[in-house]
């Protein structure tokens, strides 16, 4: 009889219909709530991702493999699995997740869900947006490291990373398959996106960074692996059921009926060579919580790294993100995803965009410029300028049309912070930059004052008018920073009560860090 391995995920949700996303140990036939799906086979694993119609406000389901009962456990201490569809008032968030047994400080997003399963289900989140770095592909814990080990004599293949989809679906069992993680996420829709670690960090950083990696012998194949996985473990979920309907992969890969990694392979590599614009391998999407649109950016794999001319996201992307933003009658509160936070620390921020003049020099003063961005990171929007001010002019305009308030959510920098933005001419909504990274991935403490001191008045001086005689033009935007730099694992909520929303920053103990209120109350 088929076991499941990992799952169920609840994914996509929204009126009447969801997606739940389950593995198995081999080929069975998926049964949730009276809807069936057979599963795929990728390499040793086997897949299913169940579409659900017709729901109701609530629906409780177990799940069947095969017409045996696997879900939930016999005696199991968790609340029954539901599916709740409506209105969302409360969304989760945050980033840089590595494995719960590795030795970084308290898991947030574990304690939250032990939180959650002592309250009643009206004070669960209706939505989680996980911002990145799901899983640590160069940072594997050492269980695993010892499991490569093994399996890697007479190799050329690192020591210590992962390569292969089958390596790539460990990481996947060891993160998500912590009791109250699997828990939460079968009860709790969650729409994710990449950031570097999900494949190895600094991920097309630059191109000199793309070059040097070509040159491994073991590079195709983690690049192939890396994709191929997030593919079936991440983003397949993030999809609409209209948009699986029209998802020309997605069908080859249910009515193939015999191992499919070979496929996902060939795409995955097709997909990392693309930057110029095919939609066919974006990795951005759109979800709608009823009046509250979310637009998940794609910040790592569909860069322009040529020489001289450096974009976050490729213009036929960005057109589109443009587009889904000008329909703002559609929406009252517009959250842009982005694994990369848009506003940083002032002196970081002039810092990235200096450092992009530096590299873009002929000679030493270019490596010394690259060689500084790869071991410090500088690879956020303001690193790359062109893109960083298009979406402050998009973002300016998103703000005049109607919304109540337009928020940036991010991770990566491993502190926590709210930053509001100031433009020229005042928007009628409320702009914000808000961070919440890590879920579990503590910053070391001996970096802490400089992440503070990035944020004060002098460093941000200093920055500014060493980029000003570099030639970096004025921001387009001003912001300053209304709460943190909140320090040590966190999960965010984003509340939502008409036109008005508040952040709040919940410690892996429980206590509320921080809590601010956007939007304006007189409307």
């Amino acid at each position: 009889m088929a076991k499941l391995v990992l799952g169920p995920l609840l994914r996509y949700v929204d009126d009447t219909s969801a997606t739940l996303w389950v593995e198995t140990d081999a080929s069975c036939e998926v049964k949730i709530a009276g809807n069936t799906a057979r599963t795929f086979q990728a390499g040793n694993q086997h897949y299913a991702l169940v579409r659900l119609e017709n729901l109701g406000p609530r629906t409780e389901y177990d799940v069947e493999l095969d017409g045996e009962k696997v879900w939930p456990e016999p005696g199991s201490r968790f609340p029954t699995p539901v599916i709740r569809t409506g209105q969302v008032r409360r969304i989760a968030f945050g980033s840089c997740r590595a494995a719960p047994d590795q030795p970084l400080g308290p898991d947030a997003l574990d304690a939250f869900a032990q939180r959650l399963m002592a309250v009643p289900e009206e004070e669960w989140p209706q939505a989680m947006i996980l911002l990145g770095d799901q899983v640590y592909a160069d940072e594997p814990t050492e269980s695993t490291k010892e499991w490569l080990r093994d399996r890697r004599k007479d190799t050329d293949e690192p020591d210590g990373e992962v390569v292969h989809f089958g390596e790539y679906a460990r990481l996947y069992h060891e993160t998500w398959g912590d009791p109250e993680i699997r828990w939460l996420l079968s009860v709790v829709p969650t729409a994710m996106i990449f950031d570097d670690h999900d494949v190895r960090d600094d991920w097309n950083t630059s191109a000199v960074w793309r070059a040097e990696m070509a040159e491994k012998p073991w590079w195709r194949d983690r690049i192939r692996g890396a994709i191929s996985s997030y593919w079936v473990y991440q983003h397949l979920g993030n999809l609409s059921p209209a948009e699986l309907a029209k998802n020309s992969l997605y069908a080859k890969v249910k009515a193939q009926g015999t191992d499919v990694l070979p496929m996902l392979l060939e795409f995955a590599e097709a997909a990392d060579r693309e930057t110029a614009g095919s939609k066919s391998t974006w990795w951005s999407f759109r979800r709608e919580f009823g009046r509250i649109r979310l637009l998940m950016v794609d910040t790592r794999s569909g860069r322009i790294l040529e020489e001289g001319k450096r974009q976050m996201i490729n213009d036929a992307e960005f057109d589109w993100i443009e587009q889904n933003v000008e329909q703002a009658d559609e929406y009252d509160h517009l959250l842009i995803g982005s694994s990369l936070p848009w506003l940083m620390p002032h002196a970081l921020s002039h810092f990235q965009s200096l450092n992009e003049i530096g590299a873009n020099k002929p000679g030493w003063q270019g490596k010394a410029a690259e060689g500084i961005r790869q071991a410090v990171d500088l690879e956020h929007w303001p690193a790359f300028r062109e893109s960083f001010d298009r979406l402050s002019r998009m973002i300016e305009k998103a703000g005049n049309n109607g919304a109540a308030t337009v928020c940036v959510l991010s991770g990566d920098v491993h502190h926590s912070y709210v930053a509001e933005a100031e433009f020229p001419t005042p928007t009628k909504a409320v702009v914000a930059q808000l961070v919440c990274s890590p879920i579990h991935n503590e910053a070391p403490k001996v970096l802490r004052p400089a992440f503070r001191f990035s944020w004060s008045r002098v460093a941000s001086k200093i920055f500014r008018r060493l980029a000003t005689m570099a030639g970096v033009p004025q921001d387009l935007v001003h912001w300053r920073k209304t709460s943190g730099p909140h320090f040590g694992n966190s999960i965010a909520l984003l509340d939502v009560d008409g036109r008005l929303a508040r952040y709040r920053l919940l410690s892996a103990t429980g206590e509320e860090t921080t809590s601010v209120l956007l939007g304006r109350e007189t409307e």
